[in-house]
């Protein structure tokens, strides 16, 4: 890469900072000691999602079983309610998005959906960088149409072992193929696969397809409705911010109302059924539909708040914010960082970036403990990787430098040198 011409000084951040628009959202967060450069694995709290806590804590207290149908948030109607807070972020129709399962059991339901291996189109396509539960979940699927995930399992390679090529994806996308199911973006490098292209090539070939948001939503505009992508899901609790182990969500474009999930329970019904306790399925016509169980109202609540924020903030303009953090982190690093063995992993386009530096270092593992000593928490992955997330909402400008001093330092200083080579069992 050429020298960046940027200022490299701490107040030319600050002068950034004192133009954004977004700033005053920094006090609704509850901020650490430490500059938290991690939102991409695990969102901060905002003070609106713990609220929103309380209330349905309170609900509960005064209300008991009427909280279900009564309160300033009846239980029932809530993951609907929510699916339609969520709607604008990946630009779907409300009716198309439900707040329901997890990354994982959407998965399953939505494969065990839309993957209905006939004749000879018996094959999923993947990516051998994916996340390895999605990887997981497809084996399952396929072993329980007894059929062997070696040979039907299609993970497209990395040319470089960072990124992964549409054309490669679109090559494979041969008659053999029933279901594609990719991320949106990857989750090591973070790059942004080009989710228009790709579904237009599957349909043209009479293919469905599928994608994994949890790298993108909150911090990527989608817009699948207008892409006609067949489903997607996601987690709520990276970008979105909704909590640990928070609800998960799932997309299920239109087209495909009124098909029976491949893996129902009661709150797949008609929502004015679902009491008159039939023993035969009368299907919702929604993305409800794809509700299983009774959901974890206590891990819902938080989203009402966090969601809030992001009626209140366009997602194009919280792109356009991530994209200036990010390139601003790259252009220090390339100044900074010269000739300290790391690589930028991620691509540097911005139309196929996500939301985090992808940093590479033989040290990575040493070199993340000693920015988290040095007040700085970030992100480890195997096996060289360094995942650096500033956060619309509550990271600065002026973090972004800091944090690439601090960097700056523990290596001139090789103050990573006095920890293991080891990671923690939490990554």
């Amino acid at each position: 890469m050429s020298q960046s011409s940027i200022p490299l000084t701490q107040s030319y951040a600050q002068q950034l900072d004192a133009q954004d628009e977004l700033t005053k959202y920094r006090e609704e967060f509850y901020l650490l000691p430490a500059m938290y450069l991690d939102g991409n694995s695990l969102g901060l709290m905002s003070k609106r999602a713990e609220k929103s806590l309380q209330d349905i804590m309170l609900s509960w207290k005064e209300l008991g079983i009427d909280g279900w149908t009564t309160g300033q948030h009846p239980w029932f109607f809530l993951p609907e309610k929510l699916g339609e807070m969520s709607a604008s972020l990946v630009g779907a129709e409300p009716e198309e998005v439900i707040v329901t399962g997890s990354t994982t059991v959407n998965l399953h339901q939505l494969a065990a959906t839309f993957y209905q291996p006939q004749g000879k189109r018996t094959k999923i396509i993947a990516t051998e960088l994916d996340f390895p539960t999605d990887i997981y979940a497809l084996q399952s699927q396929i072993k329980l149409h007894g059929l062997n995930p070696d040979e039907q399992l299609v993970r497209i390679a990395s040319r470089d072992g960072r990124l992964i090529e549409e054309d490669d994806i679109i090559s494979a996308m041969t008659e053999e193929v029933a279901l594609v199911i990719l991320p949106t973006v990857l989750y090591r490098s973070g790059q942004l696969l080009d989710i228009e292209r790709l579904t237009k090539a599957a349909h043209e070939r009479g293919i469905l397809i599928g994608f994994d948001g949890c790298h993108s939503v909150g911090a990527i505009p989608h817009y699948f409705s207008k892409w006609e992508v067949d489903f997607a899901y996601w987690c709520n609790y990276k970008y979105l911010n909704g909590g640990p182990g928070c609800v998960g969500s799932l997309y299920v474009n239109r087209k495909h109302f009124g098909r029976v999930p491949g893996l129902t329970g009661w709150y797949s019904s008609k929502k004015d059924k679902q009491f008159d306790m039939e023993h035969t399925l009368d299907v919702c016509e929604t993305a409800g539909a794809y509700q299983l169980g009774t959901p974890n109202m206590l891990s819902v609540a938080p989203l009402l708040g966090s969601l809030e924020m992001f009626q209140e903030v366009p997602i194009e303009k919280l792109r356009e914010k991530s994209l200036k953090l990010t390139r601003y982190m790259m252009d220090l690093m390339e100044v900074e960082l010269a000739g300290m063995g790391f690589t930028v992993a991620n691509p540097t386009e911005d139309e196929r970036r996500g939301g985090h530096v992808s940093l590479e270092h033989e040290e990575a593992v040493r070199i993340c403990k000693a920015l988290k000593e040095g007040g700085i928490i970030p992100d480890f992955r195997a096996p060289n990787i360094i995942r650096l997330a500033p956060v619309a909402f509550y990271t600065t400008y002026s973090e972004v430098w800091e944090s690439v001093q601090v960097l700056k330092a523990i290596m001139q200083e090789k103050r990573y040198e006095k920890f293991e080579n080891k990671r923690g069992v939490v990554a």
